[in-house]
């Protein structure tokens, strides 16, 4: 194959050439503003140190699909739909029970996502009214598929959802069989606040393209999930998990400054650092820091707290690059008892807030997402023969 390069290209015809998009924009929106120099992430409006020291998920869910806070009587009809769109219908049950108990979760979250679509065959007519409903719907369902899965796949009873609780509450619940004390679920919230919604990532923009084909919303959102999937995406904090754990088998002698030097003169990269967009500390980070450091004392996991703040120094010394949202999930997501492997879910449950969010307002505005691709292979080949080839 003939390698072709950029370098004879006339920028006056093609003056946007990008590899990844860096710098284009796409869109507008009034979802999220990040400032990637300053360090500084706003949810429509709202800051988020702000939401993250004073907001519910639920608050924030209404936030970003209304662009304004509720009042306390549009929360409370939020959580009342929320909780009353919980169970899961008997054929995406029946799928979770029966399909490979050693898939990957993320794999069976999609598949499950795609198949709610069955269940919701009713439209009104009204776009925004149903949008807000699949919004609502995919919001209540998708942490009880991962519960469901998960327990599933341990050979244990799935739990039934809750009539009652906040979602980081019933679903801690349907994950345990027990009903987690408030520190867990002030965690478990936190998480999903700050996993909400961030700019026009790689699934947000698949979810924005598909949506702009005047696709249904479970169609963007399973897209979005197929983005996510993957570990330059969603997939990282599983990544730094296991990186943690590889130390962990090293016992009383596991150095992390040692293990990142390491590391690095291999080349190999070390996944929870370095961001896109952020060229300083992940604002995200800095409430996950401190939560991980909270927790790993309370659940005796101080070992992977301290570790990820050597190898935090280390990557600041060496490198001079910062953590980014993964780095301490990862820690935090593991000392309240979420395996690895659910992560990427977890984060998936948080996200779907920001898909619908951008779903709905690409409906509102839509024009069909068509870039151009530059053709950089020959012309006019002379046809061979097939004997001849």
């Amino acid at each position: 194959m003939a390698h072709h390069n950029l370098d004879n290209i006339d920028t006056s015809e093609y003056p946007h050439i990008n590899r990844g998009l860096d710098g284009i924009v796409a869109f507008s929106t009034t979802k999220s503003s990040i400032d990637g120099q300053k360090g500084e992430l706003i949810y429509s409006g709202y800051n988020i140190d702000v939401l993250a020291e004073k907001a519910t998920f639920e608050e924030v869910c209404f936030l970003l699909w209304n662009d304004r806070l509720p009042n306390k009587s549009e929360l409370d009809e939020l959580k009342n739909e929320l909780i009353s769109q919980r169970n899961l219908p008997k054929p995406v049950l029946e799928y979770i029970k029966t399909t490979n108990k050693n898939a990957e979760p993320m794999a069976v979250l999609r598949t499950a996502v795609s198949m709610l679509s069955d269940f919701e065959t009713e439209n009104s007519g009204d776009k925004a009214k149903d949008s807000r409903k699949h919004a609502i719907a995919m919001t209540a369902q998708i942490p009880a598929i991962i519960a469901a899965f998960d327990r599933s796949r341990k050979g244990k009873k799935i739990v039934s959802p809750l009539k009652e609780g906040s979602t980081a509450y019933n679903f801690l619940y349907m994950l345990n069989g027990e009903k987690p004390g408030d520190a867990a679920e002030k965690t478990m919230d936190l998480c999903l606040i700050l996993h909400a919604e961030h700019g026009m990532n790689a699934s947000t923009f698949t979810a924005r393209t598909i949506c702009a084909t005047e696709s249904d919303m479970f169609s963007a959102v399973t897209g979005a999930i197929g983005a996510l999937k993957g570990p330059l995406h969603g997939g990282a904090n599983t990544a730094v998990m296991n990186t943690l754990l590889e130390l962990e088998k090293e016992g009383d002698s596991a150095d992390a400054v040692a293990f990142t030097k390491k590391k690095l003169e291999n080349k190999e990269k070390i996944m929870g650092f370095g961001h896109r967009v952020y060229k300083t500390f992940d604002p995200r980070a800095f409430h996950l820091r401190k939560m991980s450091k909270k927790l790993s004392e309370e659940t005796g996991h101080e070992k992977l707290y301290e570790w990820s703040e050597d190898m935090m120094k280390t990557m600041k010394d060496e490198k001079d690059i910062d953590p980014n949202v993964d780095f301490f999930s990862a820690t935090v997501y593991y000392s309240i008892g979420i395996q690895p492997d659910l992560f990427t879910c977890i984060f998936t449950m948080s996200r779907v807030s920001g898909w619908s969010a951008h779903y709905i307002e690409q409906s509102e505005n839509n024009r069909l997402v068509r870039p151009r691709a530059l053709y950089i292979g020959e012309k006019n080949l002379e046809w061979t023969p097939v004997e001849k080839r």
